[in-house]
């Protein structure tokens, strides 16, 4: 009968902590429900952050509430129950720091993407929030578990001293990253070309390196102290669009006015018809040399981005080339003299 009565004292914390899990599961459904209409009726954009800090946690608080009151229901010793509550209250300091540190990470994500400038869309000051709002959490743990903080902090000091002589590269590279982004000369999405050759469109800014998809659609990973020091050509600073100049020919015989008006008209139409040409830029035709076999000259395009000119330029020359067979524009080969002395070659020459 002991035995019996025993066992029926542990079904009421039972019945408490299933009703809690329940509860907690129904009230985080109805909970996302209702935010996602509000956000659906009000365009409320930064409701759909807190959607997503509030996954599951529900669960937990109501968990731990209902934990609460089954330990309240059951027999037991002083030691026992406070081991418990402790446990509890560190398990919801936990929920709250996780669900802060989502609320953080959404809202800074959010207001960099709206401000740009300094607080760019970058993984790093992402990360470095989430970091403070964890550090925080574990410091009101050991302080709610009675741990004095004081000790704590004077370590975390003295070893991070230590740790700042053995991870300079760490934090040179923390700390390059961080000027990168402060400086606003290099964000995600520019396309940059570094002195060393590597080039293509910035990805993503994190704490050890800065990432790169090049055009072949290769990622190029690059630690952020190295390219603080590097020479960068940024295509996209202050302003996206941007010359193409394309190196041309023709014979001596060409009229060159004639030259100059079929290339405007051809330039014109591609900057018209082509995606990525700006329309309203009037192209330039200039002539630079006399050359070992031709005129050169160099036509003056314009395009909206970096990677725009690859198909502007195809067309141009495309349709270039076929304007001038139409019209009769000679594009010379290069023709070499060659002058042969002795025996029945003496005094003739050769054109190749």
């Amino acid at each position: 009968m002991t035995q019996l009565l025993a066992q029926h004292v542990y079904i009421l914390p039972l019945l408490i902590m299933a009703a809690g899990i329940f509860c907690g599961i129904a009230a985080d459904a109805l909970a996302r429900r209702i935010l996602r209409r509000i956000i659906r009726r009000t365009g409320w954009e930064s409701g759909n952050i807190l959607v997503m800090a509030l996954r599951r946690m529900g669960i937990y608080w109501f968990t731990a509430t209902a934990a609460y009151a089954a330990i309240h229901a059951v027999p037991l010793s002083a030691h026992v129950f406070s081991l418990l509550e402790k446990g509890i209250l560190v398990l919801v300091i936990l929920s709250v720091t996780f669900f802060l540190a989502r609320l953080t990470v959404g809202i800074v994500n959010l207001y960099s993407s709206r401000a740009g400038g300094v607080f760019v869309n970058t993984t790093l000051f992402a990360n470095i929030s989430k970091a403070i709002i964890l550090l925080l959490g574990i410091l009101v743990i050991l302080q709610t578990l009675g741990i004095s903080i004081t000790p704590v902090l004077t370590a975390l000091g003295v070893g991070g001293l230590a740790a700042a002589l053995a991870l300079q590269d760490t934090l040179s590279n923390l700390f390059s990253g961080i000027q990168i982004i402060a400086s606003r000369q290099i964000r995600p999405g520019d396309y940059v070309k570094l002195a060393s050759g590597e080039e293509g469109v910035v990805h993503d800014i994190t704490w050890r390196s800065t990432t790169l998809r090049a055009t072949p659609n290769n990622m190029i990973v690059i630690p952020n102290a190295e390219l603080a020091k590097a020479k960068v050509t940024n295509f996209d600073l202050e302003s996206s669009e941007m010359n193409i100049v394309i190196p041309l020919g023709v014979s001596y015989d060409s009229e060159l006015e004639r030259v100059e008006k079929i290339t405007l008209d051809v330039a014109k139409e591609v900057l018209v018809e082509i995606e990525g040409g700006v329309p309203e830029f009037e192209p330039l035709v200039r002539y630079v040399a006399f050359g070992d076999s031709s005129i050169n000259f160099s036509a003056i395009l314009r395009v909206r981005t970096f990677t725009d000119q690859f198909m502007v330029r195809h067309e141009f020359i495309k349709r270039l080339h076929r304007r001038y067979r139409e019209d009769g524009v000679e594009i010379p080969f290069p023709i070499r003299t060659i002058y042969m002395k002795g025996g029945e070659a003496d005094g003739k020459r050769s054109d190749s």
